[in-house]
């Protein structure tokens, strides 16, 4: 096994040669090993020039570093010939040679619901994130994201606080967390779920290795759900390469005056399910769904009137002097006691945004 393992990361350890060219090679010769027993000509019978590559260049350290960090506790490393490897992987255009596991392998065969989003997400959008992730995780759906900043970390710790599952795929090396703010939830996730990666150990963050990492996010699931992205927002990258690989679409409605809602408006356009409960993902998915009890709507007793006065849109305090008749400076301490409440946050530019 060690062997094998040594076998599949010189073949992925060398620079410049790339997925398509190891798949070609896979499948004219089968296992690693065969390929280098193979030689150098019959290599080049396959993938050209390239093939030098694989006798040219030593990568003995890097696999030597790659082996002792498998072999510590919870740290794995898998490849396309493991009974481990996610078969939905196998089902997409380009599955990963090798998968480095943080935590626990076994959640990668139990195809979920990825969540992602804008990395700039509204408060009502990171709220709308982790609740979903809570209701859908404690409904036994893996919650699927890439541990960026807004609404993936939502959805990853939506899912931990249902005491769920939850997988991150991330665009670094699994030895590396990006960004390192979200260090302490990435050892949440790898305690009680999965961190994975395709790179190597080491790899930096690098721009181009995010769109890339997200055929994984979606080749995991059962369908993408997109809470908050922008038109250009590589969240809907995920989404088309979701609908390429034959999963779900979802997307959650937002303010037409918002930015970060016209992407997933984009979406509905093209097809895509309009979300407003969890259960809408649900009965799509086939899974069990609970009565949706309707929302009493508040009384003036219940409701403070200046909630009835923000609307669910962002709202500026000029705006919200207008429609109450009242001075700025009268407002102030009302919307701060509605901000420590949590019933509202306030935005950049004097704005403030009713949450719920």
């Amino acid at each position: 096994m060690t062997e094998g393992l040594a076998a599949w990361l010189r073949l992925t350890l060398i620079p410049g040669l790339g997925g398509e060219s190891q798949r070609k090679l896979l499948a004219a010769f089968g296992l690693p090993e065969a390929i280098f027993a193979a030689g150098r000509l019959a290599a080049r019978s396959v993938i050209g020039d390239r093939a030098d590559l694989l006798f040219d260049t030593d990568p003995t350290p890097a696999i030597d570093h790659s082996m002792a960090w498998a072999s510590q506790p919870g740290q794995h490393i898998l490849s396309l010939a493991d009974e481990a490897y996610p078969k939905a992987l196998l089902e997409i255009a380009d599955p990963p040679t090798l998968l480095y596991v943080r935590g626990n392998p076994a959640l990668l065969q139990t195809r979920g619901l990825a969540m992602v989003g804008s990395r700039n997400a509204t408060p009502q959008g990171v709220q709308t994130a982790e609740s979903f992730a809570r209701a859908l995780a404690a409904k036994g759906l893996c919650i699927i994201s890439g541990l960026a900043l807004g609404i993936d970390a939502a959805a990853h710790r939506g899912a931990l606080a249902a005491s769920g599952d939850t997988v991150a795929v991330i665009g670094t090396g699994a030895d590396l967390i990006y960004p390192a703010r979200n260090k302490e939830l990435a050892q949440a996730i790898v305690e009680h779920g999965a961190v994975v990666s395709e790179f190597p150990l080491g790899t930096p963050s690098i721009a181009a290795n995010f769109p890339r990492r997200n055929r994984i996010i979606s080749g995991l699931s059962r369908g993408v759900l997109v809470v908050e992205a922008a038109p250009e927002s590589g969240s809907l990258i995920t989404a088309r390469l979701a609908g390429e690989q034959g999963r779900e679409v979802f997307a959650i409605p937002g303010s037409i005056h918002s930015p970060v809602a016209r992407g997933c408006h984009k979406l509905i356009k093209q097809g895509a399910k309009l979300v407003e409960t969890a259960n809408d993902v649900l009965e799509e998915l086939g899974q069990f769904t609970t009565p949706e009890k309707p929302a009493a709507s508040p009384s003036p007793d219940d409701e403070h009137p200046l909630l009835a006065a923000l609307g669910h849109d962002p709202c500026s305090l000029d705006d919200l002097a207008e429609f109450t008749g009242q001075r700025a400076d009268q407002l102030l301490p009302e919307l701060l006691m509605l901000e420590l409440s949590g019933q509202i946050s306030p935005l950049p530019g004097n704005r403030y945004q009713r949450l719920g």
